[in-house]
């Protein structure tokens, strides 16, 4: 190998699969912007432009993480097999589901494909990475962060769009497995950031998704019953919390160095900001349009920060380092 080619074969090796939740906030920024765009009768020009990004953004990377498969299979077995990057799989499950439900108003043939080969795919990844979990090898605590909740976020994504598309059967099998998981982790992970150390500084971010397997599950909810019922504003109301929570830790996570990481910071927003447009359009609340509006600012200012220091750290070389 040439020394002009193996900087950027270096690279390739440590593209990791993280980079799929840059997709995941993109996408959340495009259902966002549809639902403000619905609940006010507004031109649909911001979501298309954000459609059409996102879905070169996700080309992009998966042609490369792809191309990290082909020549460095080694590394992606690596990311397999560390205890906090094996949750970060399903992200690329959940772009393809994400992507399903921004384009059902786009192109229903389109949707139904991606939602057919995410939900696949999450079926299969849920099953791989559960196993994985509960195999032969054990995890200590401090391995345990709120990524964790990524295959569970996934399944109840998946009723959103397949409710829609005739799939309701289905919808209700991963609706109910991502609520059993998401009450299991939550239990283990507040257990983790209570009685253990802190989680480290390029975890510190992923806090954050404490606020999307509820405001997930709401939305999932409204599709599945057509209503919000009891146990919908349970849901809704408990993604408002941790929505407060996790303000209350903005101040300092936004001072630690930037990673990949921070873009947890974007969909769990996106997730609570749909839920709110959600509620306000099912019970005519002017209070909840209000509150997604004003979550839909800081979603916007979050996203353009991210896509900032992103495009900053590439050009740095500080992306696809050795850790």
């Amino acid at each position: 190998m040439s020394d002009a080619t193996a900087p950027s074969a270096t690279r390739l090796e440590h593209f990791h699969v993280t980079f799929f939740a840059i997709v995941m906030g993109l996408s959340g920024l495009t259902l966002a912007l549809h639902a403000a765009e619905s609940a006010y009768g507004l031109s649909s020009l911001p979501s298309d432009i954000a459609y059409f990004g996102t879905i070169a953004v996700f080309a992009i990377i998966a042609m490369l993480y792809a191309a990290k498969a082909m020549r460095h299979g080694g590394a992606v077995r690596a990311e397999w097999n560390h205890p906090v990057k094996l949750a970060f799989f399903p992200a690329i499950s959940i772009s393809l589901l994400l992507l399903a439900t921004a384009s059902l108003s786009r192109s229903e043939a389109l949707a139904e494909t991606l939602w057919l080969a995410g939900a696949a795919l999450q079926a299969v990844l849920t099953l791989a990475v559960v196993s994985g979990w509960i195999g032969t090898r054990s995890f200590m605590h401090g391995q345990l962060s709120p990524a964790w909740f990524i295959p569970a976020v996934g399944n109840v994504i998946v009723p959103i769009a397949g409710v829609q598309l005739g799939y309701e059967g289905l919808s209700w099998y991963f609706m109910s497995v991502g609520l059993i998981f998401w009450i299991v982790l939550l239990t283990l992970v507040i257990n983790r950031l209570v009685f253990h150390d802190p989680l480290p500084g390029r975890l510190q971010p992923t806090l954050v998704i404490l606020i999307a397997p509820p405001a997930v599950a709401f939305v999932a909810w409204v599709r599945l019953t057509g209503n919000t019922g009891p146990f919908g504003l349970i849901l809704l109301n408990a993604a408002y919390f941790f929505t407060l929570l996790v303000a209350m830790q903005l101040p300092r996570i936004i001072r630690l160095p930037f990673a990949l990481s921070f873009w947890a910071l974007s969909f769990p927003f996106a997730a609570v900001t749909i839920a709110s447009f959600v509620y306000a359009g099912a019970a005519e609340s002017a209070a909840h349009k209000t509150i997604g509006t004003g979550l839909l600012a800081v979603l916007v200012v979050i996203i353009a920060g991210l896509v900032l220091r992103t495009i900053r750290a590439i050009t740095a070389g500080d992306i696809c380092q050795p850790e």
